[in-house]
């Protein structure tokens, strides 16, 4: 799992350091990779998937289930 965070989120290169922040941003971290490990609708890397959910407002509606 530290290996996916590293590599799809860039993990290790966080220079967030003050209070609670870095816990919260961790979090944050894993229920969104918990999210594109579900999405089986479109065979590509977790990676390039949260590419796609920056790019693409109707996949991102539907991995948070926003979708109608």
């Amino acid at each position: 799992m530290h290996w996916v965070l590293d590599v799809a989120f860039r993990e290790d290169d966080c220079r967030i350091r003050v209070g609670e922040a870095a816990q919260n941003f961790a979090i944050l971290r894993r229920i969104a990779l918990n999210l594109l490990k579900k999405d089986k609708s479109t065979k590509l890397g977790i990676a390039n998937k949260r590419l796609k959910a920056g790019w693409n407002v109707d996949y991102l509606a539907k991995l948070l289930g926003l979708a109608i």
